[in-house]
């Protein structure tokens, strides 16, 4: 079975890398963006499975950014990630799954895992859970 794409966005490359490492080592295929309008072509580029989000990116509002995928890919899921543990309830509806980075990365691959299982059975379209 081929492996699943990811989409990391975080504006810092040390948690970018260390993220794509952690995955990688999942064997998840790992895209990364450190802006938004990097992470709007990935996504109308390439077919990913799930959107890993960082809630504090430096010239990003991580609100806008998940509704404005949620917009054009909606049954593409979204993983916040956060140092902190109480989030605004309106980002909280636009997301699927909140991670706080101190249960990484263990609590992360349990995530990826069960927001991804859909994807594994899915057939392929571009921008909605889908397999590399």
């Amino acid at each position: 079975m081929d492996s699943l794409t990811l989409l990391c966005i975080d504006d810092r490359p040390h948690m970018l890398d260390l993220c794509k490492a952690t995955l990688e080592s999942r064997d998840y295929c790992v895209k990364i963006a450190s802006s938004s309008y990097t992470a709007m072509k990935i996504l109308e580029e390439t077919s990913v499975a799930a959107v890993l989000l960082e809630y504090e990116v430096e010239g990003m509002d991580a609100e806008a950014v998940a509704c404005h995928i949620k917009q054009r890919f909606p049954n593409l899921p979204i993983i916040l990630l956060s140092a902190y543990c109480g989030m605004p309830e309106r980002i909280m509806w636009l997301v699927d799954e909140y991670v706080l980075k101190s249960e990484l990365p263990e609590g992360l691959a349990r995530i990826i895992e069960r927001v991804t299982r859909v994807c594994r059975l899915a057939p392929s379209s571009k921008g909605d859970l889908l397999s590399a």
